[in-house]
């Protein structure tokens, strides 16, 4: 006989499972707003993780319990402890709905709370395929039969999924991240900008925000820096971003060297005041080699920045070309640098644009938008499994 779970029970348990909380990505503040916008009534959520940095700001007000299950393989004896323990945990405390992120809470927690009984298991699928082994592939095949809702955070991870994953199209959602508007429009110029640079009140800044690691195409934005900076030597190109990957960092250090252009680009490194920089900038940039969907750009589209973004990933169902911005292939720094010139001589259409952009993350990527969504989702599943 199926538990109930009427709301006589009171709210329905929701237990997300993610492989790791040791920075701030995207995924991870995703992951937080759902927690704090799904409602109390209905949800009380809880979160189990493999491996932490508890030294994290966020977890100064984490808005649900948090537990460590610490995991480093899938397949020795603390891993049948650790099944153990995440099995009895669903049980004691009634878990309904378990939400997965990323392969091992994917693959190994989404098994266990299949097995833990009768439990509702959704998977978020967030890249495309970028982190994967062929061990993760043949994983995902055998595994995505149990999962009742794969939610894709663009229609390009949605149709990589279907392709790769042979999933049925009809399990496959996409649910668009959502920003907080309010706090975007809260947020002032970072009026000191220029001035702790050390840069002219006539300097142009190209901005991108993301961790620094090979696949974001921190290269191609140097690259694109030295053709700009050759007609436009008052453009200023800023990395913001946690330094993920030293040795890159390194290489890209050296290029810059190499193309004299260490003026023209400045590594600001990882900042909880990115929207305040996003407004003090004139053209946000993202070359990334491979996307799922940027959250970094839909924050400058918010922040009414125009934007040139590689065609990888979500980013074709964000930027309107022509619109809101440019789309330019992967890899090709001479386009992204044309487009962001254009952009930069023509101040008045690089403002259109920005506004246009803004209109389009107010119609389709809002954290209400995206809740909504999700409840819809959630009360479909429960329902379903109460027949």
């Amino acid at each position: 006989m199926k538990e109930s779970t009427t709301t006589s029970r009171g709210p329905h348990h929701v237990l997300f499972l993610v492989d790791q909380l040791c920075e701030m990505g995207g995924a991870e503040r995703m992951l937080l707003n759902t927690i704090r916008l799904l409602p109390k009534s209905r949800y009380r959520c809880s979160l189990i993780t493999f491996r932490i940095d508890p030294s994290l700001e966020f977890f100064h007000d984490f808005p649900c319990p948090y537990y460590l299950f610490p995991l480093r393989r899938t397949y020795d004896w603390n891993a049948m402890r650790m099944a153990r323990k995440l099995r009895n945990y669903i049980r004691r405390e009634k878990v309904e709905i378990v939400h997965t992120f990323f392969e091992t809470a994917d693959l190994w927690g989404g098994l266990v709370s299949k097995l833990s009984g009768g439990r509702v298991l959704i998977s978020s699928r967030r890249d495309m395929g970028i982190l994967r082994s062929m061990k993760h592939t043949w994983g995902y095949r055998m595994m995505n039969p149990l999962f009742d809702l794969v939610l894709t955070v663009s229609e390009e991870v949605r149709r990589f999924c279907i392709q790769e994953d042979h999933l049925r199209p009809e399990k496959v959602l996409t649910l668009y991240n959502g920003l907080d508007l309010g706090s975007v429009a809260n947020k002032n110029q970072a009026e000191s900008l220029r001035g702790s640079l050390g840069l002219l009140p006539s300097a142009r800044l190209v901005v991108t925000v993301g961790h620094i690691r090979r696949v974001k195409g921190i290269d191609i934005l140097v690259e694109a820096a030295a053709i700009v900076a050759k007609e436009l030597p008052e453009a200023i190109f800023l990395v913001v971003g946690r330094n993920s990957e030293p040795h890159h960092v390194l290489e890209l250090e050296a290029k810059i060297a190499g193309l004299g252009i260490q003026r023209n680009v400045r590594f600001l490194g990882e900042t909880e005041n990115a929207l305040s920089i996003l407004k003090s900038c004139d053209v946000f940039f993202l070359p990334s080699r491979s996307e799922g969907f940027s959250n970094a750009l839909i924050e400058a589209m918010a922040c009414g920045l125009p934007c040139v973004a590689t065609r990888v990933g979500g980013n074709a169902e964000a930027v309107e070309e022509g619109c809101s911005g440019y789309l330019v292939e992967n890899e090709d720094a001479g386009a992204a640098a044309d487009r962001i010139q254009r952009l930069l001589r023509n101040p008045v259409s690089a403002r259109e644009m920005g506004s246009v952009g803004r209109k389009i993350v107010e119609s389709k990527f809002t954290d209400e938008i995206m809740i909504q969504q999700l409840v819809v989702q959630y009360e479909r599943l429960l329902a379903a499994r109460q027949n």
